[in-house]
């Protein structure tokens, strides 16, 4: 008789796309490693925990969100891992990303972009929300900069999908001193503050850099503008998350502490494409700059838009960048032909060139290699290698 294949529930939503590496991370350590089938929602994709009642599978995977849920689950005779970091105990064994080392992480990235403001958007009562709130304030409060901080109700607390404007993160936004960096507990959050900022007239990333946590990429991409994350490293989660469910199939006992994975770094996208300005005519130069990149734009452009002389916006740049106009707009072209030749490879280097507001290709290879020590050519071969 053939050997009953391990059943093991996946109870976490399939459609977030930070979830989904770690789902990828679990079925690549599952099919190195064991014979295991996957049970999830075959319609809704969604596999709530509190469906699993009297389950009598070999395992589960989930995100434990509700006392209801924890109840469940905790009257299962097989072993259960916890994904989710709603609460700080749910007495079953997790995988996490280290959510103080990502506020860490997160302020540093603000730091670095010359902030001197700071704000973290959160979620009462939710554990991960208050250890990434905690760590980012540490780290902006020991360069002697203050944070302000705003935490709505979690829509886990309220069963209410949260789609109603909320006045309280209105005012407290129009009140930010500006620029400000800000940290959103997760990605969606994220995605309300650039929709509200919209809707305020507030200017993001010039006035209020956003940046979101998880890089859920379509969240990110689908927000206008789009919006800047730490990744988690889902996989590697998976993947740990794969190896103690076996071990605790097997009849290993579990670990005593969390299981916690250092996050990667930032993914940059537009809502924070910006250096941190308190010159309120500096900044209008800079953003119209990254407003113009596709154009050829000269420093006389520049000087006309916001009224100075050249000379004043000389002195400005040098002083606050240490940088020249002309070094910044070459900079910024740079940065925006690296972007190009690393999402799509159909365009041809001279339309690369004049969508990065070069003249010719001759001229962007030229800059491009004085800035990076390579051509665009050889920087986009090293992207695909063998091609």
């Amino acid at each position: 008789m053939a050997t009953k294949r391990k059943r093991i529930a996946l109870a976490f939503p399939m459609g977030v796309q930070h979830l989904e590496r770690v789902a990828y991370g679990i079925r690549n350590y599952a099919l190195a490693n064991t014979d295991w089938i996957f049970v999830t929602n075959p319609e809704t994709h969604v596999l709530d925990p509190e469906t699993l009642a009297g389950w009598d599978g070999d395992g589960v995977v989930a995100m434990v969100n509700t006392q209801k849920q924890i109840d469940v689950l905790r009257d299962l005779s097989c072993p259960v891992v916890n994904i989710s970091g709603r609460y700080e105990n749910t007495c079953f064994p997790r995988v996490r990303v280290d959510y103080a080392a990502a506020g860490i992480v997160a302020a540093e990235y603000l730091l670095k972009r010359g902030f001197r403001r700071f704000a973290f958007y959160g979620l009462k009562d939710v554990w991960y929300s208050s250890l990434y709130r905690d760590s980012f304030l540490q780290r902006i409060e020991a360069d002697g900069r203050e944070c302000s901080v705003y935490e709505s109700i979690s829509s886990m607390a309220t069963g209410s999908p949260g789609l109603q404007n909320d006045g309280e993160l209105e005012r407290w936004l129009t009140g930010l001193e500006k620029p400000v960096g800000l940290v959103a507990a997760h990605d969606p959050r994220a995605a309300i503050v650039t929709r509200t900022c919209q809707e305020l007239g507030i200017n993001v990333p010039s006035e209020i850099a956003v940046l979101g946590i998880n890089n859920d990429t379509t969240r990110c991409e689908f927000s206008h503008p789009t919006i800047s994350s730490l990744d988690r490293n889902g996989e590697q989660i998976g993947q740990c998350v794969a190896e103690l469910l076996e071990s605790l199939i097997d009849g290993e006992t579990a670990p005593d502490n969390d299981i916690v994975i250092a996050p990667l770094q930032v993914v940059e996208r537009a809502s924070t494409d910006v250096m941190a300005i308190e010159n309120i005519d500096l900044a209008r130069a800079i953003r119209f700059v990254h407003e113009n990149v596709e154009n050829p734009t000269t420093i006389d452009d520049i000087s006309s838009h916001i009224g100075m002389s050249r000379r004043w916006l000389e002195y400005q740049f040098r002083d606050e960048l240490q940088v020249s106009p002309h070094q910044y707009i070459s900079k910024i072209r740079v940065e925006r032909a690296k972007k190009l030749l690393e999402s799509s490879e159909r365009y041809k280097l001279k339309q690369v060139a004049l969508m990065c507001g070069f003249t010719s290709s001759k001229q962007m290879n030229v800059v491009f290699e004085r800035l990076t020590g390579q051509t665009p050519k050889l920087y986009r071969q090293e992207l695909t290698p063998g091609s």
